[in-house]
């Protein structure tokens, strides 16, 4: 096929970056934009499960995202005490897939960055407006510029510019569920691998990230509420008052209030990932409850499947189509997953308990045996 000419991506999270990699590396002329100034991150830390170090690996960021974090063999389920339900040898269900690598999120970032720095990347910049042409789209810029594109890639998370100009709305759903997520200093000695502690209504995760660093997300079954910074460590601490072990070894060393993100799980249901030549990826398509960890393992997928396919079918407008049919089952499964994890985790605490001692491991293994297969 004739490649396009000139694509724009519009958001620079894991989505963006990971696009702006592979679509370089196929040869495409990308630009990317990000509405935030300066490149921040929200949110602490990151699994990037093996998937997703699988799509690192063919664009050459794999070995860094490595380094700057660690590897993770074990994810274990305990009760609100610290007694194991079960436990599950990561190595041994994901094979030569890859590792499984807790990181600081900053530090995913600066390497999806050093991998797209071929590509121009515009900070502070977003789109007001685009028009659908015959062959391309015209956007108008929040600086008073204009350009014009052989295809526009909407990056742009949840709450996505993209989507809601070229395929109208879609309001995200909240899942009933408050996350608060930080990274605090606990050793990794004390931590075997990444570990969901379960309460009632509540449940609290641990994953090291490397440097003496551990990342920890606390989930709360509750009414969306707006958590002011003031105080919020405090709170959080109470929140999980009744844990032990690690979790109150991780509330201890939090060091400060400000270092806590504190959001609402939400999810996106949306049966268009297309229009023209404006394709939706990652949570500006297909955000999802975060129950197993794989949010920015599918972003990636997309990014590494969206370039294959503009790079191997006739137009453009088939391309986008095929991008939508592959990676729709696969996502669908993963929402479905997500969901069923998080019913699961809201049980009674005693018939979810022995329901994991019991089953806990074989559900793993189905849960995430589909994703060892390549996108």
């Amino acid at each position: 096929m004739a490649k396009p000419g000139r694509i724009l991506i519009v958001g620079g999270g894991i989505a963006g970056l990971t696009a702006a990699a592979a679509l370089h590396q196929r040869g495409f002329a990308a630009e990317l934009i990000e509405r935030d100034p300066e490149w921040r991150t929200v949110g602490g830390g990151i699994a990037v499960q093996p998937n997703g170090m699988r799509v690192l690996r063919r664009l050459g960021i794999a070995d860094a995202v490595e380094r700057a974090g660690m590897v993770v063999r074990r994810w274990l389920f305990r009760d609100q005490h610290g007694d194991v339900l079960c436990a599950n040898d990561l190595e041994a269900l994901w094979g030569a897939v890859g590792p499984f690598i807790g990181i600081e999120r900053s530090k995913l970032q600066a390497s999806l960055l050093a991998g797209a720095a071929a590509v121009s990347c515009r900070l502070g910049i977003w789109i007001t407006a685009l028009a659908q042409e015959d062959h391309g789209v015209s956007v108008a810029f929040n600086d008073g510029n204009t350009g014009h594109y052989d295809v526009v890639v909407g990056a742009d998370g949840i709450a996505s510019t993209v989507r809601r100009l070229a395929l109208g709305a879609a309001s995200p759903v909240y899942s009933g569920q408050m996350t608060w997520r930080s990274v605090a200093p606990l050793h990794p000695g004390k931590l075997e691998g990444v570990q969901f502690w379960l309460g009632d209504a509540c449940f609290f995760g641990l994953c090291p990230v490397g440097g003496g660093r551990t990342y920890g997300f606390g989930n709360v079954t509750a009414p969306h509420v707006h958590d002011p910074v003031p105080g919020r460590c405090e709170r959080l601490r109470r929140h999980f008052a009744g844990f032990g072990g690690l979790v109150r070894d991780y509330l201890a060393a939090l060091e400060g209030d400000e270092r806590i993100h504190c959001g609402a799980v939400e999810w996106l249901e949306s049966d268009q990932w297309h229009n023209g030549r404006v394709v939706l990826i990652g949570d500006a398509a297909h955000a999802s409850s975060p129950m197993m960890g794989q949010g920015g393992c599918m972003a990636m997928e997309d990014a590494l499947v969206l370039a294959e396919v503009l790079d191997s079918a006739a137009d453009v407008e088939s391309a986008l189509a095929a991008f939508a049919g592959r990676r729709r089952p696969r996502v669908t499964w993963v929402q479905q997953e997500s969901r069923a994890v998080g019913k699961s985790l809201d049980m009674p605490p005693a018939m979810r308990n022995q329901a994991l001692r019991e089953h806990g491991t074989k559900k793993l293994c189905h849960r995430f045996e589909p994703l060892t297969a390549p996108p």
